[in-house]
């Protein structure tokens, strides 16, 4: 983030780069606003994450939203479903909102990122948690917004914090054990967006 000269690095809002809150806020955000514009008949559609149906997503996300505000509370996330399942269709707006406020009131506390939390693949920094969360709903919002035809205006800075993250998570090779496919070869000038999704096994 530019400072202007002389002005107090307090009286500036932090940056996804600064706070790595910040860009996992603006992630939730816009997975919250692709998944609240599926339309009612594209619930049941296929999504380009395999295992999971549009509505399964949406449920996946919500319970990802559940589990981030749990670890950060201490909590061990995998007590949680992996996809929520007492949701309706007609519920999505209120679900989502509910689960953001418990991750912004969970997160709160900036000591937050130093603090060691537990994930699903092991125990590492606030900091670095925040970055693969915002990798994981940058790429299922691509899943979404691809099963359902929306354009999402992709945010430059998140989504290069998502590839980092991803770059650095994911071998090159074989991904036996995770969630992802092998990489898929894009041109080196395709848009970041392509390149994040490619990294985790997507055809963009």
């Amino acid at each position: 983030m530019t400072h202007t000269e002389n002005t107090p690095r307090s009286t500036v809002a932090p940056d996804a780069t600064d706070d790595p809150r910040q860009g996992l806020l603006k992630a939730i955000a816009l997975a919250g606003r692709t998944v609240i514009a599926v339309r009612p008949e594209q619930f049941d559609g296929p999504t380009p994450c395999t295992e999971f149906t549009v509505r399964m997503l949406a449920a996946h996300l919500v319970a990802v939203l559940r589990r981030i505000a749990l670890a950060a509370r201490g909590g061990d996330v995998m007590s949680l479903p992996a996809v929520a399942d007492d949701l309706a269709d007609t519920e999505w707006q209120e679900t989502w909102d509910a689960a953001v406020r418990e991750v912004e009131a969970a997160w709160a506390d900036p000591e937050i990122l130093g603090r060691t939390l537990t994930l699903p693949f092991g125990r590492i920094p606030g900091a670095a948690a925040a970055a693969v969360w915002t990798s994981e709903f940058t790429v299922h919002t691509w899943d979404m917004a691809t099963a359902t035809g929306q354009l999402p205006d992709w945010e430059p800075e998140l989504v290069a914090i998502s590839y980092d993250a991803m770059r650095r998570g994911l071998p090159t090779g074989p991904r036996d054990g995770t969630p992802f496919g092998t990489a898929v070869d894009v041109d080196a000038d395709a848009p970041a967006i392509d390149r994040l999704v490619a990294w985790c096994g997507r055809k963009p």
